[in-house]
């Protein structure tokens, strides 16, 4: 049977856990005032894509190279940086774990034993009564928060959003390191393209240095020419040594970022990797909103939201609920036999009276943490906004340039093999051969530059989109 005084004060603990509401301001979400689309489309375009405005995690797939997905893969679980960033995760759910946790009433069981000699000159101390007292208890006591004012609510809240925001900072340290990674082995397939380029003119300059010389001897020619002849074989020699360091130097950096410090990749070359999906018309702004940066920043506003109410909650009472219930005997054995039993419960009361402007003082600062926030998240939308249309004017751009080049490099070949043919009928110097080699070089150089630019424009766009979008999502 309940006794007489957990019967009164049930009701009244209900009554409050029931009726309270959480103080301060829920959350409400600020409105994205950016243009719906990036670029121009028509109405009927937009909303198709819209429709259906997907991202792709594993965007760099797209540009169907193993070499690449795997050490993608390798980055992804091994980096040191992602380590971390999940380490963080981990401890985000832990705290988050502990703010709801004080939903829940906390339990503690107790024993205690003493001994003790009462004194026989005290006014209290009777002969009947033994002088040694024994005493032997053991017990169960709670103590519980009741949640009239949603501090607790607003603190589990802010805790919820504050292991969100970690977990899209996690994701945020992921598609910055795919970003890396892919950046990084485009410059090094670069310098591959590069280095096959040097090494095929080498050849050429090699087999001209030998029918300089073969002239000489037979003295058509000048030494002179041999002396260019020589010198601009020495330059190819030095190139080629030059692009061979930065091609290590970029193997060294995806090793330290896959956490492979043995690692050795194969040669290739970026020419003969595709380009990925172009990017459709009208292409929805609101993709930016997936990105983990975007998430992470409006989490952090959602967090200072609830703050506000965690600080707003100091202006009232908290109101506490202790209790407890065990056992009580001279002695151990009679410690659970009938009569033994003892509770106790309550209810307590701290109201704030005067605190000289401190709970103020906290409310303020919550609010200011409040609008920082704001702020923070609508400028981390504009400047995903501005990355994007960045990375759509360069791939749109840089496709332009990959044409104009490869049309460079057509003229540039076949005025060299007419330099080459003009040399050999005797109508025009070595010089003039060297001049349509540097030109014919420049020409293939600048292109394979511009490839990788056009590639890299691909990749920021990616990670300015937070990752890819569907293919099937074009109209």
């Amino acid at each position: 049977m309940m006794s007489p005084v957990l019967t009164r004060l049930t009701p009244l603990a209900v009554a409050l856990a029931l009726s309270g509401c959480a103080v301060g301001p829920d959350y409400l979400r600020p409105a994205n005032l950016l243009p719906s689309v990036f670029g121009s489309a028509k109405p009927a375009e937009t909303v198709a894509i819209a429709t259906n405005p997907a991202i792709d995690p594993r965007w760099w797939a797209l540009f169907d190279d193993a070499t690449l997905n795997d050490l993608v893969d390798q980055a992804l679980q091994n980096n040191a940086d992602l380590r971390v960033a999940v380490a963080r995760v981990e401890q985000a759910d832990a705290v988050a774990r502990e703010a709801g946790a004080s939903f829940f009433p906390e339990i503690d069981g107790g024993a205690a034993t003493s001994n003790s000699k009462a004194s026989t000159k005290t006014s209290t101390f009777t002969p009947t009564q033994p002088q040694i007292r024994h005493s032997r208890s053991a017990a169960l006591s709670t103590s519980f928060e009741l949640d009239v004012w949603g501090r607790v609510r607003r603190t589990n809240e802010a805790a919820q959003a504050s292991i969100l925001a970690t977990r899209y900072s996690r994701d945020a340290v992921r598609l910055s390191v795919a970003g890396l990674v892919s950046s990084t082995y485009l410059a090094l397939r670069a310098y591959d393209a590069q280095i096959a380029v040097s090494q095929e003119t080498l050849k050429s300059r090699e087999d001209s240095l030998g029918l300089v010389r073969t002239r000489i001897d037979a003295g058509l020619i000048s030494p002179l020419d041999g002396y260019q002849a020589e010198g601009s074989l020495a330059a190819v020699q030095a190139q080629l040594a030059e692009q061979r360091r930065l091609r290590a130097l970029a193997e060294h950096q995806l090793a330290l970022l896959t956490g492979n410090p043995a690692l050795k990749i194969a040669a290739g070359d970026l020419r003969q990797l595709p380009l990925p999906p172009q990017p459709p018309e009208g292409l929805p702004s609101d993709l930016i909103e997936g990105r983990p940066d975007v998430l992470k920043a409006e989490q952090e506003l959602v967090a200072a939201n609830a703050g506000i109410g965690i600080a707003k909650a100091g202006y009232f009472p908290k109101f506490t609920l202790t209790g407890s219930i065990g056992s009580e005997s001279k002695t151990l054995s009679d410690l659970f036999t009938a009569g033994s039993g003892t509770w106790s419960l309550g209810l307590a009361a701290l109201m704030p009276i005067l605190d000289f402007g401190r709970t103020s003082a906290r409310v303020d600062q919550a609010k200011a943490v409040n609008q920082q926030s704001l702020v923070a998240w609508q400028n981390t939308l504009q400047i995903a906004y501005k990355e994007v249309r960045d990375a759509l004017v360069n791939l749109r751009q840089d496709g332009e340039a990959e044409a104009a080049q490869n049309r460079r490099v057509d003229n540039a070949r076949k005025a060299l093999d007419l330099a080459r043919l003009r040399y050999e009928a005797g109508h025009a110097g070595y010089l003039e051969v060297l001049d349509a080699q540097r030109t014919h070089n420049d020409a293939v150089t600048a292109m394979i530059a511009t490839r990788q630019a056009r590639l890299g424009a691909a990749v920021d766009l990616f990670k300015a989109l937070g990752g890819g979008w569907r293919p099937d999502s074009q109209s």
